[in-house]
């Protein structure tokens, strides 16, 4: 299949890369290609379209088991991903933070600092997001 092809055929579903990646899907596919083409399509390929389509456990449970293996890696640009996408796959602020606390007698604190630094500029973009949709407008 090429990549037309596949573009053509998730038209109008939502996978789980899609779901995690939301309106950064284009960002980071690029920053992949740009490293290397072929890297960036085994990660969508076969991380994504094959491995977290797989049935078992549901999207929230796998970015969360994502995010503490990213946090044992000290890999904090993945780490701000798979946080944004176990938001996005409904964990709550505080399944995260639990998750993050759970990590620290296996990794230790510095690690779960750095995640928790993550975590904080991730929900500080957002909240500075949500406030600008909330801002009032001027009519002219």
């Amino acid at each position: 299949m090429t990549d037309g092809d596949q573009a053509g055929a998730e038209e109008g579903t939502e996978t789980a890369r899609r779901r995690i990646f939301g309106e950064q899907e284009d960002r980071i596919l690029a920053r992949l290609a740009a490293l290397d083409p072929d890297l960036m399509r085994y990660v969508r390929d076969f991380a994504y379209d094959t491995v977290y389509e797989r049935p078992g456990l549901d999207l929230k449970t796998k970015e969360l088991i994502a995010s503490a293996l990213l946090v044992s890696l000290g890999s904090p640009t993945e780490l701000r991903t798979h946080l944004r996408g176990a938001l996005r796959a409904g964990a709550t602020e505080a399944e995260v933070r639990e998750m993050l606390l759970l990590c620290v007698p296996y990794l230790g604190f510095p690690r779960v600092v750095a995640a928790f630094t993550q975590l904080q500029a991730l929900l500080d973009a957002r909240r500075g997001e949500q406030e600008q949709e909330k801002a009032p407008t001027r009519e002219e």
